[in-house]
Parts: structure tokens; sequence; C-alpha cells
């Protein structure tokens, strides 16, 4: 596919990790823009509030049909401003399109409740009612997808979105945009603000923004969170996540060996899910690292457009930088190596690595943000816990084990403290239905499936008194 029309101007530059070449320019927002922005959003809430849910569920009906229709178009712009393989780039359209889905369904189900009341002739109820004017704050990693989950939903329930996409996946974000207004959004309902951290912060402050979902590091949400609650406003955090998997001694290791690699070196290991710690049982611990060795060193890194290419691209020289001072400190390293440097001297291809470790340090603990593995063994199931448990984050974890004692305990108030629990599976929240998010420095937040639309809504208790009578609760008597 030929590049789509790409913006020329502006002082933003939009560079595609492939080759590290310039796709475009684009302008930044001033915080004048920010405040138009967020302005006009406060103003199209009034009327879109009062639209019927289902057919606010049209418009995003409408958006899914478009993105059914341009869906290669889409995931190629994925592709060339992300870095993702093309089979990635297109399930994150899928994503897109999945979570349109749901919402549409959800349009006609904001269900509130009616509770038994201890007063005659009375009845109390729930109402749910939209919120107001959701910024969204967006990572390059999912460049489109995360948005999608929070502007779906948001939509149906009643509220316009400010979109304040990574500086280095704008395009996309104006991509996802245009095909919003295509479906007929209303002014003010939908909008993409470009910038750095000043476009972010100001967002965050701006007291007319209702609710802050915002992705990235447990550094970012560290700022965003205290922040955003000062002014008492609604944050919504989806931060880091060092995922671990445990391997147990009855794993299917064919099985384990699939999963394994997927997790940890798919998207070149930059997923907040992607599986970070390994830890496997001493009894298959070396028969699986050479598996997984042999797996490695036979993953095709290379242009992610390319057919067969399974690993692109890190990001950028800053990812790089960080994956390399990573490895330097490790006890024992397989992979790990930069490749293609000739073919792409301004694009940076690693090779995914393996990094045995003696026992989990404080680098094991933290979040480094490439393909690299750390494996370590245990002996014990309660040492594999809490080995797992050890770390800051509370994103997504795993088992592989065919004892379903195991795999119940690992599910259990004692087993995982995170919030996506797998067995059997690798450690991702691939699909919609589920709520997505974590726990401890995650930062809480759900987005997506399940409930996580009563993030985005305002809950009402309210009572009516259909007698003649004005009694009171609790057999107080007045008057």
């Amino acid at each position: 596919m030929a590049l789509p029309a790409l913006p020329e101007g502006g002082a933003l530059d939009a560079r595609s990790p492939i080759t590290g070449g310039r796709l475009g320019g684009v302008t930044p927002a001033t915080p004048a823009d920010v405040d138009d922005a967020v302005g006009r959003a406060a103003e199209a809430f009034l009327h879109w509030r009062l639209e019927p849910a289902p057919k606010r569920g049209e418009l995003v009906r409408r958006f899914g049909d478009l993105l059914r229709a341009r869906k290669a178009e889409m995931a190629e712009l994925v592709a060339l401003e992300a870095g993702k393989i093309r089979s990635e780039a297109l399930g994150e359209v899928q994503e897109m399109i999945d979570v349109c889905d749901f919402a549409v369904g959800l349009s006609r189900q904001l269900y509130g409740r009616t509770m038994a009341t201890e007063r005659p002739g009375h009845r109390m109820m729930e109402v749910w009612h939209p919120l107001g004017v959701c910024a969204v704050i967006t990572s390059f990693n999912f460049p489109s997808a995360v948005w999608a989950w929070n502007a779906a939903l948001a939509l149906v329930c009643g509220d316009p979105v400010v979109w304040k996409p990574s500086e280095k996946a704008a395009l996309t974000a104006l991509a996802c945009d245009a095909l919003l207004h295509q479906a007929g959004a209303p002014p003010g309902m939908s909008q993409v603000v470009v910038g750095g951290p000043d476009v972010g912060e100001r967002l965050v402050d701006h007291p007319a923004v209702a609710l802050v979902s915002a992705t990235g590091s447990t550094a970012m949400g560290r700022a965003v969170g205290p922040r955003v609650a000062a002014r008492f406003g609604r944050s919504l955090l989806e931060l880091g996540g060092n995922n671990a998997a445990i391997v147990a001694p009855s794993a299917d290791l064919d099985q384990a060996v699939r999963g394994v690699v997927f997790a940890a070196a798919g998207t070149a290991g930059q997923r907040c899910t992607t599986l970070r710690r390994l830890i496997i049982h001493r009894s298959v611990h070396d028969e699986l690292v050479d598996r997984l060795a042999n797996a490695y060193q036979s993953l095709p890194v290379g242009n992610p457009l390319a057919a067969g290419t399974l690993v692109g691209p890190l990001i950028d020289r800053r990812a790089y930088d960080v994956f390399i001072d990573a490895l330097a400190t490790v006890d024992a390293v397989i992979g790990g190596e930069r490749e293609l440097a000739e073919q792409a001297p301004d694009a940076y291809y690693v090779r995914p690595a393996l990094a045995l470790m003696a026992e989990q340090t404080s680098l094991v603990l933290q979040e480094t943000f490439a393909p690299i593995l750390y494996v370590l063994a245990y002996d014990d199931w309660d040492e594999a816990v809490a080995m797992h448990n050890a770390a800051a984050h509370g994103l997504a974890s795993s088992v592989f084990t065919s004892d379903l004692r195991e795999a119940e305990r690992f599910l259990s108030a004692a087993g995982s403290d995170c919030g996506i629990a797998n067995v059997n599976v690798g450690p991702s929240g691939a699909e919609i239905g589920g709520a997505f998010g974590g726990e401890k420095e995650t930062g809480g937040g759900r987005e997506s499936g399940s409930d996580a639309w009563k993030a985005y809504m305002r809950r009402s208790t309210c009572t009516v008194n259909y007698s003649n009578e004005l009694p009171l609760a609790q057999g107080v008597e007045f008057l």
C-alpha cells in the first residue's frame, strides 16, 4: 500500500521505527488549543448527554463499520508508526472493531438497580448518568486500541473525548479521529491534541475534564493521580507491568514454549502485558531453557511489514539504550544482539534475550520495556508464588500446569495478586470482554469489558415517595 496522505508541516516529526525515517510532521497543540478543545467538548456534552444511549451507540456502530472497511490501511499505519508486525497490527485494528461491537450492545445495557426500601409507598433505585469530558492519554505501543477501549465506552455512556496520543504515534491518532468524524461524530465529541508532556499536563489539570484515563509508566501515574485528585476529578490509570509466569513440573512444555515466546518476544517486548519474568520449577528448568533458546535463535527479526517477520524494531534509540544497559548487569544472556544495523542504521532491531538469573534481583523487579525475559528457578509452590508477587506491579500473570490444584491456587486469593491471572496461556488480556487493568503500581484502573463502563458515568441514588404519607427512615419521627 502506498503511504496515506501524511501532513508535511508542523514542528513535531512523525517517524517510523522501521527505518528511523520521517513519515511527516504535525503541529503540536498549545495550551490555548487544549483549552479550546476542552471547551468545545464541554459544550458538546450538554447535548450528547441527552441523546438516548442506543442512539449514541449508533455512532459507535458506524465507526466500527468504517474500521472494518479500512482495516488493512489502518493496520499498515499502525505498523509504520509503532513497528508492529502485520498480524499484530491487524489484531490491534480488530480490537478496535471488537470494542465497538461490545459498546453497541452495552448502549442498551447501562443497567441500574432497584433496591428494597423500608418505607411503605416508596421506591429506591440507582440511575447512571453521563459523567462529562473524558481526557484519554495513550502510549505508543498500542497507538489506537487503548484509545478505542476508552472512546467507544465513553461515547455510548454520553461523554465527549479529548485524546492526547503519544507524540510517537500521532498519525494513527489523527487517522482514527478522522474515521470517527466520517462516522458522524458531532462537533466537539472527538478531538485530538498532539504534543509532549505539557499537553498532557494541561488536560490533567483542567477543571472541566471529569475523567483522565492515562496509560503509561508508573512514574507518569504517580504524577497524574495526585494532580487529578487535588481538583477532585476522576482518574483511570493503566500503568506498567512486570509480568511473570510460573511453569510447574506438570506443565505441557510444548504449550509453554509457544505461550512464553509470544508473550515475551511479541511486539518486541513492548507491551504492558509482556512476559518479563519466567519462574520455572527446577525439575524442568534446563529442558525448558534449552527449548526457549532454540526458539529465540530462530525468531525472524526484521521489517514488520515483510512476510514471515515475527519481531519488529524497538521504538527508538532510547528504548535500545535501556535494553543494552539492562543486559549489561545480568548473570548470563542468550540472544540480545543488535540486528540489521547496516541495513537500517537509524532503526533498532534486536534479538530478544533470555537473561538467566540466580536470584530475583532489584533489576529483575524493575520493568524494562524491552524484549528481555528474566529466567529463574524455584523448588516449591509457595516459593514460586512469593517470587511472582514480589514485583511492585500487579498487571498480568500466568501459570502453566496440568495440576488442577495448582491452577486453582494460582487463581485464588492466596495466588496471583494481579488484575489478570491466566492458566496455560501467557499473561495477556487480549479479549475485550473482560476488564483490563491491574493492581498495586499498575494503578488499579479497568478498561474495556465487564463493568469498566461505570468509570465513564456518575451514579445517582434516587428515592420516590408515591404515597400520601411521609415516613422517615430508621424510625425517626419529626413533626
